[in-house]
């Protein structure tokens, strides 16, 4: 079985191939953006400038904008809990703490796209309700 140190040098390897990877991927996407004006690169990330807005349309893209976030430390909460685990080397409490924040963490997720799917309808129903 490996020692520690052996074990903190292979995390330090995977670590630094894990980081340079992503470095590379962002030199070979990045280019095929530099194209691109400002405006039509950040229509297609999803990101859609509105004129306009009324009232509710408003408080729908906060609401949206929030509920997003949420799920975004979701994501975080998952990647905390899942290195817990990873390095928890036979702790049972550390295994625990992280099956835990996992637990939460998907319970949390639920309520967050049960709230997105309410607030999804009700800002569509009452855009389009006011609309007429």
């Amino acid at each position: 079985m490996p020692n520690k140190v052996e074990i903190a040098i292979y995390m330090k390897k995977y670590l630094a191939i894990t980081l340079l990877s992503i470095v590379f991927a962002i030199g070979i996407i990045a280019p095929a953006f530099a194209q691109q004006d400002l405006l039509t690169q950040v229509g297609s990330a999803g990101l859609q400038i509105k004129t306009g807005l009324t009232l509710p349309g408003i408080i729908a893209l906060i609401i949206n904008v929030i509920l997003t976030l949420l799920g975004v430390l979701f994501l975080v909460l998952t990647v905390y809990a899942g290195f817990l685990w990873m390095t928890a080397q036979g702790d049972s409490k550390q295994v625990d703490r992280a099956k835990d924040i996992l637990k939460q963490a998907i319970i949390g997720l639920i309520i967050v796209l049960a709230a997105y799917a309410i607030a999804n309808f009700v800002a569509t129903s009452l855009i389009g309700a006011l609309a007429t």
